[in-house]
């Protein structure tokens, strides 16, 4: 947000900050949600390059094709685990993985 936006904003009465501040989160909690966004949208990019449906990575995966859906929509409900699991049933690896958490 640029200088002017904000100023007018706490000029109007509005407190203006971060997701984390509003929500009181800890510092793991905000890295934690950074990881599973981070992974969120490696799996999709993966996915689609492998040019994979939903449906047949949910078949690959053993589970469904909503449940890919909410992993890649970042749906709170969408585990780590299952989502290293769908990465890996896709051929990536642990270094790509890893590269992933760490770009969040």
């Amino acid at each position: 947000m640029d200088n002017q936006k904000r100023q007018r904003l706490e000029a109007a009465g509005w407190q203006v900050g971060t997701v984390a501040e509003f929500l009181e989160l800890s510092p793991s909690e905000s890295e934690m949600i950074e990881v599973k966004l981070a992974l969120s949208r490696k799996f999709k990019s993966l996915r689609e390059s492998k040019k994979l449906s939903q449906q047949a990575l949910a078949e690959k995966m053993q589970s469904s094709q909503s449940r890919v859906a909410k992993i890649e929509a970042g749906d709170s409900s969408a585990t780590i685990d299952l989502m290293v699991q769908g990465l890996l049933s896709m051929g990536a690896t642990r270094q790509e993985i890893a590269e992933a958490m760490l770009d969040s």
